[in-house]
C-alpha cells in the first residue's frame, strides 16, 4: 500500500500531514475499496468486543472522507472524525450531515481539536498510527481519552498472505515485526483477524490494488488474485486509559 509504507516510513520526519497517494487522489476508487472491505463485519465484531463503544463518545482519527462515522453513530452517544486534509473533511461532512450524533472536524493527529477527557473510544483505521514516530499522536489520544478509556489502532497485517508481502514487497524497509514489538513496548494487546474484501466488478478488485501499490506490485498482485474477492490480514491494538492511580 503505497500510502501506508511512507507514511510508516516518513513519520520519524517533522511533518505534521503525510498525504495519501490513495483517497487523496482517487477518492471514488477508495470508497469502492471501502465498500470491498470486510464485507462480513469481522473487524467490527473484534472492535466490539474488545471496546464497545455503544452509549459512549467515538472520536475516529484520520476518518478521510467519514466511511465509518455513519456505523459508529448508529451505537454511539457521539462520534467525531477528525482528518487533516479539507476536501476530505468536506466529504465527511456531507456524509453525516443527516446524521444527528455525528461530525467531522479538520486537524491533524498530533493536535487533535478536542477537549482533555471528552471521548470513551479514540479509534484509528490505517490511519497514522503505523509505528515508531506516531508516538505524538498516542498522546493526544491519551490526552482526549476519559479514565478508562480505550484507544483502538486497526492495522494492516503485514505477516498475513495475500495482502501482507504485497505490502511490504513495495517497501521493503517496512518490518512487521519491528512494528508489532512498538505497539507491543507501548502496553497495546494485538489481536489477529483475517477479513474478506468483495468487490462487484473485476474491474473495481484492479483499480483498487492499483491505487494501494506500485505498478510493478499492483499487477503482480492483480495476475494471483482470480474472481472478486480475497482474505486480508489486520492487526487490532488497544490500550486503555488507566481508571485510576497508577502506583510505580
Amino acid at each position: 500500500m503505497k500510502g501506508f509504507v511512507r507514511a510508516a516510513l516518513a513519520a520519524v520526519r517533522p511533518v505534521d500531514v503525510l498525504p495519501s497517494p490513495n483517497i487523496w487522489h482517487w477518492p471514488e476508487v477508495y470508497e469502492v475499496e471501502n465498500r470491498a472491505q470486510d464485507v462480513d463485519g469481522v473487524i467490527w465484531s473484534a472492535l466490539r468486543e474488545e471496546c464497545d463503544w455503544a452509549g459512549r463518545d467515538v472520536v475516529d482519527v484520520g476518518c478521510g472522507d467519514g466511511f465509518h462515522l455513519p456505523v459508529f453513530a448508529r451505537e454511539a452517544r457521539s462520534v467525531i472524525g477528525v482528518e487533516p486534509h479539507p476536501p476530505l473533511v468536506q466529504r465527511a461532512r456531507a456524509r453525516v450531515v443527516d446524521v444527528p450524533n455525528a461530525e467531522a472536524v479538520a486537524g491533524p493527529a498530533q493536535r487533535l481539536p478536542l477537549r482533555d477527557a471528552t471521548a470513551d473510544l479514540v479509534h484509528a483505521r490505517t490511519a497514522y498510527f503505523f509505528g515508531p514516530g506516531c508516538e505524538p499522536g498516542l498522546r493526544e489520544a491519551d490526552r482526549v481519552l476519559r479514565p478508562g478509556g480505550a484507544l483502538a489502532i486497526v492495522d494492516l497485517d503485514g505477516l498475513a498472505e495475500p495482502y501482507g508481502p504485497w505490502l511490504c514487497a513495495d517497501e521493503p524497509r517496512y518490518n512487521p515485526v519491528d512494528v508489532e514489538r512498538f505497539f507491543a513496548d507501548q502496553g497495546f494487546s494485538l489481536r489477529r483477524v483475517r477479513a474478506l474484501w468483495r468487490f462487484e466488478r473485476r474491474a473495481d478488485l484492479e483499480a483498487v490494488l492499483r491505487i494501494e501499490f506500485s505498478e510493478g506490485v499492483a499487477e503482480k498482485a492483480i495476475a494471483r488474485t482470480p474472481g472478486l474477492s480475497f482474505e486480508v490480514g489486520y492487526r487490532v491494538h488497544v490500550r486503555r486509559k488507566p481508571a485510576g492511580i497508577v502506583l510505580p
